[in-house]
């Protein structure tokens, strides 16, 4: 076994970025009473329309036919459903907001940013991949505006991206909930017909995390809206352009 090159003892200064991160999840923490719920959602019928439709998709839209369109697609709905979930507390007050504002978690080398996707509501499932392709490579590549990294409403973030199951991800505040989105595995599951009769049968599965502020959202909500989310994306039928 080969451990990589040595690593020097040092102290290095926390760069402004590290700052701003530590200081906004602690800060999080201590302003949110935070629960997290887990759902188990069979995306194979998503894995294979993309997987079928991905070649000619990208050659007549441009860009990448990743996941995360669909995630949030599948949350906007529900989002305006339930808009306790995409509101924010201040001292005496819930504010709901008028917009489905996106903000989708960007790992970069030294850090993480959430640059945001604005009326959510209004775009169709390829505008929502453009819109989020475009903040994403802005992001990595510094190119984001300062209000491109404010107004989110509700954020998603791929905690499965290299290969965890699922997150329990920290709010970002000041929205009262966040989604993590697991790596999506090939797994057994049962099946039951109509008669009681199981069968196992391999299928592509993902774990969504909601974590959310119990402050402002209840355990009833948040599961229902979750549980919305999830017959979204096993039904998946929209017609992804």
């Amino acid at each position: 076994m080969t451990f990589g090159p040595e690593v020097p003892d040092e102290v290095v200064p926390l760069s402004i970025m590290r700052r701003k991160i530590a200081e906004h999840m602690v800060a999080s923490r201590r302003i949110s009473a935070h629960v997290h719920c887990m759902f188990e959602v069979d995306m194979t019928r998503i894995v294979n329309l993309r997987a079928k439709a991905r070649k000619d998709w990208e050659a007549r839209n441009g860009g990448k036919l990743t996941f995360m369109p669909f995630f949030a697609r599948a949350v906007v709905l529900p989002l305006r459903q339930w808009p306790i979930v995409t509101s924010s507390m201040t001292e005496e007050a819930i504010h709901y907001h008028k917009h489905v504002n996106l903000g989708i978690a960007v790992a970069l080398e030294n850090g993480l940013i959430v640059p945001v996707v604005k009326h959510c509501e209004e775009r169709s499932f390829v505008g929502l991949q453009r819109s989020i392709s475009d903040v994403g490579e802005r992001a990595r590549t510094k190119k984001l505006k300062p209000d491109e990294v404010q107004g989110s409403t509700f954020t998603i973030t791929n905690t499965g991206q290299f290969g965890a199951v699922f997150g329990l991800p920290i709010i970002n505040q000041p929205n009262s909930a966040i989604m993590g989105v697991g790596g999506i595995t090939k797994t057994p599951l049962v099946f039951t017909d109509a008669e009681g009769n199981d069968t196992i049968a391999i299928r592509s599965v993902v774990h969504l995390t909601l974590g959310y502020d119990h402050r402002v959202i209840d355990g009833a909500v948040a599961d229902q809206f979750m549980a919305q989310v999830k017959k979204n994306l096993e039904g998946w039928s929209e017609d992804i352009g």
